[in-house]
């Protein structure tokens, strides 16, 4: 199963390195090349150098949060494509509903299992992948 995850490059922006130590480690088990983000700003700052294949972002963050971080990407006519997956600590539809209208692709619940990690990453860097090399 890792053999398809190998080279992948994965962002995770979150301002706990908890959470960033955690999906580094699981992610880079899994074959991903990983780039770590403090918040919304360092995230930029790296998607040009990093350009990944799927990045996952942390909503409460400060100086810029997950939706402006989120809907930046999204407007970039470059990065609109890479798929954003929202993380957070609340499972609240509202959350969910605001992820939706900034552009992400889907709302993970921290914490959040190894299964539901690599199982985004399957549904949505995957497929953009197997069109890159056809």
């Amino acid at each position: 199963m890792n053999e398809q995850f190998d080279g992948l490059k994965v962002m995770v922006v979150d301002d706990s390195k908890t959470i960033r130590r955690t999906a580094e480690t699981l992610l880079k088990k899994a074959g991903c090349d990983v780039i770590t983000a403090i918040d919304g700003f360092d995230a930029l700052a790296k998607i040009v150098d990093g350009k990944p294949d799927i990045i996952f972002v942390d909503i409460m963050m400060p100086r810029l949060d997950g939706y402006q971080a989120c809907a930046l990407i999204k407007n970039n006519a470059y990065y609109k494509s890479t798929p954003v997956i929202m993380l957070s600590s609340k499972d609240g539809l509202f959350d969910k509903a605001k992820g939706r209208i900034v552009g992400s692709d889907q709302y993970l619940t921290k914490p959040f299992s190894k299964e539901e990690l690599l199982g985004a990453i399957s549904q949505h860097a995957m497929p953009s992948r197997m069109e890159q090399h056809a």
